[in-house]
């Protein structure tokens, strides 16, 4: 497994926020897949509303 940092912007209260994650996975597409199911359920966002900016290895 590899690590990825997957960058990108959600809405947030007062704005969009940006972030940066760092998550272990096989491939960039399982890299995402986890963030969108993490921001998902902590944040309450569905898919559409998380932009991802790159991913990085």
């Amino acid at each position: 497994m590899s690590e990825f940092t997957v960058r990108g912007r959600f809405p947030a209260r007062y704005g969009e926020q940006a972030f940066e994650k760092t998550i272990e996975a096989e491939n960039e597409d399982v890299a995402i897949e986890h963030v969108y199911a993490n921001f998902g359920s902590q944040h309450g966002l569905k898919r559409t509303q998380i932009d991802i900016d790159g991913v990085d290895a």
